[in-house]
């Protein structure tokens, strides 16, 4: 079920939209942003409805803030103002549509459900994370060569995850994938607050951008965290044993070792990049070597020059 944050210092607001939206979305209130920001760092919403005094700079502040960070700066907000609006100044304020408080009980639901499908119409994001796609990852890395900056790239995937998806299904499955995402973003977010980018490419391989000083300490604390939580995804018996029985990629059955996650990291600083696949490659190519040591592992690409060899 969609999510939707709603935050409101007017308590009787609050449960009018929570009763109202309570069958089509699950929804978590908030008396004012600040404290509402760490729940939506952990579990970001479909949409977020705010209501805004036009005096209350703190309240934008912390919006803009929000809308200014590349991991949320598609996250659509509907702002809802009481009274008499004045448009006046409103580029100074960042969301995407708004609502008279008057309105709210008759044409709430209607624009929580536009602002839901505007996003997915006009955002290409993973269904299952909720994180940005490959378009977005495409454009972050990019608009970040263009403008010359010194960041670092991690290309993450998970070893040994289709036998696992073969051996417990889609649904536990999708349910590690959800689990690595939500691992990643949260442990990015934590260790760079602002100007990091996580981004979903599809099945079990993930995207980071993170500043180079910090990128290794992120990654390492990944690989430690994944590691610590990935055996309540498999049957104790298979856990124990370190390995289930599957068939390999020649149509065999073999032991194949429990999964782990593997990263691997280059940099802007040490390389000289011109296009967003060069990049992605140089990231992938330290992954895969990653990939031939045992267990989760993070490897960081060292060349000086894009033609030296791993």
């Amino acid at each position: 079920m969609e999510a939707v944050t709603i935050i409101s210092g007017d308590v009787s607001f609050q449960t009018m939209m929570s009763q109202i939206l309570k069958d089509h979305y699950r929804t978590a209130s908030f008396r004012n942003i600040q404290p509402a920001l760490e729940y939506i760092y952990n579990d970001t919403p479909s949409l977020i409805v705010i209501e805004i005094d036009r005096g209350d700079e703190r309240t934008i502040s912390f919006l803009n803030l929000l809308k200014e960070d590349p991991l949320f700066s598609r996250l659509p907000i509907l702002a809802v103002f009481d009274g008499d609006i004045d448009p006046a100044g409103w580029e100074n304020i960042l969301f995407e549509d708004y609502i008279r408080k008057g309105d709210v009980k008759s044409d709430i639901l209607s624009r929580v459900k536009l602002g839901i499908m505007r996003l997915d119409r006009v955002i290409e994001i993973n269904p299952l994370t909720r994180l940005p796609g490959n378009l977005s990852i495409t454009r972050q890395i990019q608009r970040r060569l263009a403008n010359n900056e010194i960041f670092a790239l991690a290309y993450a995937d998970l070893d040994n995850f289709k036998p696992f998806n073969d051996r417990y299904g889609f649904g536990r499955g999708d349910d590690l994938i959800r689990m690595t995402g939500r691992i990643i973003f949260n442990i990015v977010k934590a260790t760079q607050s602002q100007g990091c980018f996580v981004g979903h490419i599809g099945g079990d391989d993930f995207v980071i951008i993170m500043k180079p000083d910090l990128i290794i300490t992120a990654a390492q604390t990944i690989v430690d965290q994944f590691d610590r939580v990935v055996a309540g995804f498999y049957d104790p018996e298979d856990w124990d044993t370190g390995y289930i029985i599957a068939t390999d990629r020649k149509g065999n059955k073999a032991k194949i070792p429990t999964t782990s996650i593997s990263i691997g990291i280059t940099d802007t600083d040490k390389r000289s990049f011109s296009h967003h696949g060069e990049l992605m490659e140089a990231a992938s190519e330290m992954k895969r070597y990653a990939k031939q040591f045992t267990g989760s592992c993070v490897k960081v690409d060292q060349r000086g020059r894009i033609n030296d060899h791993v």
